[in-house]
């Protein structure tokens, strides 16, 4: 049985519920959705025994998002540090903190990172639409209420209460591995042989700044004009971190709310861990692309799952 543990008292710019997300619906033209960083999503629901999956909630920017807590609890908070409190006491992101009733939990301004993700003992208990409870605005589909909305004043979080024992994280919270370094590895695609030999130098040896054309769905990397020799395209699926280059030159990675298909050439896809450490970028930050091999992209993709063990 659910209980209602967390209200919300203020609601920030953007804070969505996300679990693993929504596969085997994109013959429907339903998008994946889920946590953006799925590697600090992943790291909030280990710090509590969940499943790695658990729904959680994904905090955009911070913004003021205040919530109080309606019953003695035990959550985690991992991800960017959002300047997060708990009543006047600051909370660094990577650690199970306990609550009780009464307090509140708060957010402020991005000091490191852009997404924090607070989990909750066994996971959010919230719609399951189409095999997920991740929010996907657009769509309108999952979350709070089932219908794809961002959390509201007022709003009321519910799971199912039960003890658990906070862990520790392996490693430094401050490293937190989507966190640092700015190198962005991408897995070349079919159309890459279509781009003239200078921009394809340009791709992965110029600096690219992150756009304030930014959310869920994509980003664009600002930087030097790219070229590519392909007319039209009929259009095609398009996989999580793949970087379209439409007719201005001006790179755009794909995320978590997508479209489905697309038409513009492709420079290839960014690895996973790759994408997740781009969804923490703020705009304005610079990153650059490196091109690595699919082999070396599975290893590393492998490796990251391993530390989860």
């Amino acid at each position: 049985m659910t209980h209602t543990l967390l209200r919300v008292v203020q609601a920030g710019p953007l804070a969505l519920v996300v679990d693993g997300g929504r596969f085997g619906v994109r013959h429907l033209g339903v998008t994946q959705g889920g946590a953006a960083d799925w590697v600090s999503f992943h790291w909030a629901n280990w710090l509590l025994g969940n499943a790695l999956d658990a729904a959680a909630l994904e905090i955009v920017l911070g913004g003021g998002l205040t919530l109080e807590v309606e019953q003695d609890a035990t959550l985690a908070l991992a991800g960017a540090d959002l300047d997060a409190r708990l009543d006047d006491r600051p909370l660094a992101p990577g650690m199970a903190f306990a609550v009780v009733a009464g307090q509140r939990l708060s957010f402020h301004q991005p000091r490191d990172g852009l997404r924090a993700y607070l989990a909750v003992p066994g996971g959010l208990a919230t719609p399951v639409v189409l095999g997920s409870r991740s929010a996907t605005p657009r769509e309108q589909l999952g979350g709070q209420r089932g219908d794809g909305s961002a959390l509201g004043s007022g709003d009321r979080l519910e799971w199912n209460p039960r003890q658990v024992r906070g862990r520790r994280l392996p490693f430094d919270p401050a490293q937190g591995i989507t966190l640092r370094g700015n190198r962005l590895a991408l897995v070349p695609g079919a159309q890459i042989g279509h781009f003239s030999g200078t921009s394809l130098y340009r791709a992965f040896n110029a600096t690219w700044r992150i756009d304030t054309r930014a959310d869920r769905m994509g980003v664009r990397l600002l930087g030097p004009e790219l070229r590519c020799r392909l007319g039209s395209m009929v259009s095609e699926g398009i996989p999580m971190g793949a970087v379209q280059v439409p007719p201005d030159g001006q790179p755009i990675v794909l995320l978590n709310d997508r479209q489905t298909i697309g038409g513009y050439p492709r420079l290839g896809a960014l690895t996973p861990l790759a994408a997740a450490r781009l969804a923490q970028c703020l705009p304005g930050k610079e990153v650059g692309l490196m091109a690595i091999s699919r082999e070396r992209a599975l290893a590393s993709y492998r490796s990251c799952l391993d530390a989860f063990r």
